[in-house]
């Protein structure tokens, strides 16, 4: 897995760590049961701390999309569909999409008639 960080975005580095894996688990880089990185390793590839990637991949725990399990590391979580959770996965896109509005002086209401306009 490659993940790279913007060290111009505002965002705090588990927030773009935890963004950075949900895009690979939703671009199909990992699919549901597949094992991650260790931390360690993860945090060593992109020069940062493993308590912040730790962070991260608890914050993704948290929501659902990944496992931890005792002597076999961390997974991405499936549905009994063997999908991963395409929620969580739009809930972060739209947080980001958010964001990235806000910088160009763009407000949420503002940003909803856009995504209506889509129609």
């Amino acid at each position: 897995m490659l993940l790279t960080l913007d060290l111009n975005d505002a965002r705090p580095l588990h927030d773009q760590v935890a963004s950075a894996i949900r895009r690979a688990i939703g671009e199909g880089s990992y699919r549901p049961g597949d094992r991650l990185p260790p931390a360690r390793d993860l945090a060593a590839a992109m020069g940062i701390n493993p308590n912040t990637v730790l962070r991260a991949l608890r914050d993704l725990r948290d929501e659902g999309m990944l496992e931890f399990r005792r002597g076999r590391g961390v997974s991405v979580a499936g549905r009994a569909d063997g999908h991963a959770d395409g929620r969580a996965l739009l809930t972060q896109r739209a947080r980001e999409l958010l964001e990235e509005a806000k910088r160009y002086g763009y407000s949420r209401d503002d940003l909803i008639t856009i995504l209506e306009g889509l129609k």
